[in-house]
């Protein structure tokens, strides 16, 4: 009998081995990423490739013959002026939110770092739009933008601001949502209003990381407000920024309730976007091929938006 074996009772290998996987990092690693992996090729890569697949094919809702058809489904979406006006209206609705969003998101987070009484209360219902259902929020939006029991209105011609010879020309409602412009100005607003939250919690965690030290001697050097915000804390917080940034981009570039609900793409098509025009295309329409191609459109765009952005993330954090 070898000296290994000496000593040893029966049954303890297993106990050990499993001990020695539980100790191990390359296991344990591989163990916690295994269900993220499952998830994420479960519910986005086989849609992936399912839309890859019928964006070249001719398969409809009402037909599921899957003849292929090469690049036909993407020529004939590139010559419709409804998918043009969707990528511009995708590309100008997610830049001008975020802009809007980034802007009020740190307006915000400086207020909540403070300290103050009721601080709790002011941070639940500024957190409320984003804790509320997308569509819930959405639907309430639709009454209050209601072209004839819009509240805003009401209070528009309290003012003596609707009606004729005034500011906003001689009618008697704004009809917010079936205009062009300021059904395009409505969606915006609601959006920011939707994603204002969520950055503004990135923003405030980014700011109570920052060291009271740098802070403290930023005072002592005598650094007002104004200083102390755009020479210390902004720079010290741009990474995380970025990343409110990269999240608010994908929310809003693959979001389609907000513009579902409120215009479902109207007036005629002005407020399309490609998320709500590859579901009208594909499933209202039966189109299930040139609606899968103008979803595969949103690919490319999602992907520059990442590169651009981490790239950019990386360089400040080197900075």
């Amino acid at each position: 009998m070898s000296d290994s074996t000496i000593g040893t009772i029966p049954g303890q290998e297993k106990p050990r081995r499993l001990l020695s996987l539980a100790d191990s990092e390359r296991f344990l690693g591989s163990a916690f990423l295994l269900p993220a992996v499952i998830y994420i090729i479960a519910l986005v890569g086989v849609p992936f490739v399912a839309a890859i697949g019928f964006s070249v094919s001719d398969v409809t809702v009402g037909s599921t013959a899957f003849d292929f058809r090469g690049f036909q489904n993407f020529e004939a979406i590139l010559k419709t002026p409804q998918f043009l006006r969707a990528l511009s209206n995708s590309i100008l609705f997610a830049v001008v939110t975020q802009v809007f969003v980034i802007i009020g998101a740190n307006l915000i987070a400086q207020v909540l770092a403070m300290d103050f009484r009721g601080k709790w209360i002011a941070r639940f219902f500024i957190m409320m739009p984003w804790a509320t259902p997308v569509a819930l929020g959405a639907i309430a939006w639709l009454w209050l933008l209601d072209s004839k029991f819009s509240p805003f209105d009401w209070v528009l011609q309290r003012m003596h601001l609707l009606g004729p010879h005034t500011l906003f020309g001689p009618r008697l409602h704004m009809v917010f949502l079936g205009r062009e412009q300021l059904a395009m100005a409505s969606i915006i607003v609601v959006n920011v209003w939707r994603l204002t939250p969520l950055a503004s919690v990135i923003l405030m965690a980014g700011l109570t990381s920052i060291s009271h030290d740098i802070l403290d001697q930023a005072n002592v050097d005598g650094s007002g407000f104004w200083r102390t915000l755009f020479e210390i804390k902004l720079p010290l917080i741009m990474p995380i920024m970025s990343i409110a940034l990269l999240f608010g981009m994908i929310f809003t570039l693959s979001d389609m309730a907000i513009v579902y609900v409120l215009t479902r793409g109207g007036p005629v098509y002005y407020t399309q976007v490609l998320p709500v025009w590859a579901y009208m295309k594909g499933i209202e329409g039966g189109a299930l091929g040139e609606g899968a191609a103008v979803a595969i459109f949103l690919f490319p765009v999602l992907l520059a938006v990442v590169i651009f952005v981490l790239r950019a993330s990386r360089r400040m954090e080197v900075t």
